[in-house]
């Protein structure tokens, strides 16, 4: 490419992730400049990540590229040396966060100091402090503009650090309906049992698309998020899972012919940090708030 074109070609990528703050995969990018070769595409995103216009995440395996903040950029640069290395480390901690220990160390700031510079970051809407939903009291702090990682505010499941028991109750019958109304559909199939029961199977985005056209969620729900209730009906007994010969992962309904399990049944059985609930740590089924209510029913 010529450096004119070059020039046209960012220009174009960054008015797309303008209309995108919440970022951009690389299959948005090309859509948004079509015509360019894997090779000139990768060359211009590269020269936009060098240039430091980008910020660069992970999001359910897939690169997400998100338009930095300029006017945060531009609150930093006449600040004093305290608050750039502050800001340094709190940006490089992407949208995970970093505890305030953690900048302390790294920044050889006393207590004092450190607290004086996080509220100066703040008071200027730079920096901002989010609660871990595994860990009420702790608090990481982020850039202003970044929507916290799942692994922080819990995903779709929580709101306010609060697990929300009633909207997934709904999207666990909404999803079980859907199964279900496929499988009513394919009943006494023509073509026999054998093809009936295969078009009876759904995918998880089939499932997601649903859900999100009956407008049923405040939130935006990612596959993976469908793909966690319908396990939870898969361990019910109310749907089973199969693999396609192309890796796919379907569902169908299915006459539950037992009792749920007790692990559907109790808050582990969604609970999307199940994984991260130990006998000791942040997280352990002794303190933890939803097994309490639970067992107060």
């Amino acid at each position: 490419m010529s450096d004119k074109n070059d020039d046209q070609v960012t220009e174009k990528i960054l008015n797309a992730a303008k209309k995108n703050p919440k970022g951009m995969s690389d299959k948005d990018i090309a859509a948004a400049v079509p015509g360019l070769s894997s090779a000139e595409l990768v060359t211009a995103i590269n020269k936009l990540l060098q240039q430091g216009l980008f910020d660069l995440y992970n999001q359910g395996g897939s690169l997400i590229y998100r338009l930095k903040n300029q006017a945060s950029k531009q609150a930093i640069k006449g600040a004093d040396n305290e608050e750039k290395v502050v800001y340094n480390l709190i940006e490089e901690a992407g949208n995970k966060g970093i505890w305030i220990r953690d900048i302390r160390i790294r920044s050889n700031l006393a207590n004092t100091q450190l607290t004086k510079v996080l509220k100066s970051l703040e008071s200027k809407k730079v920096i901002k402090a989010v609660k871990c939903v595994n860990a009420s009291k702790k608090k990481v702090y982020m850039l202003f503009n970044l929507e916290p990682d799942r692994s922080i505010s819990g995903g779709a499941w929580y709101q306010d650090q609060d697990f929300e028991s009633e909207f997934v109750d709904i999207l666990n019958r909404q999803c079980l309906r859907f199964l279900q109304q496929r499988a009513d559909k394919i009943k006494n199939n023509s073509r026999g049992p054998i093809v009936g029961r295969t078009q009876s199977y759904a995918t998880a985005a089939e499932v997601q698309k649903y859900i999100t056209d009956l407008g049923i969620s405040k939130v935006k729900l990612e596959v993976e998020d469908v793909i966690t209730i319908l396990n939870t009906l898969v361990y019910d007994g109310k749907a089973e899972s199969s693999v396609y010969p192309d890796g796919n992962k379907v569902y169908r309904a299915i006459e539950s012919l037992i009792s749920p399990p007790g692990l559907v049944q109790v808050p582990c059985g969604v609970c999307p940090l199940i994984h991260k609930c130990c006998s000791t740590g942040l997280i352990t089924p002794q303190d933890c708030k939803y097994m309490s209510e639970w067992l107060e029913q």
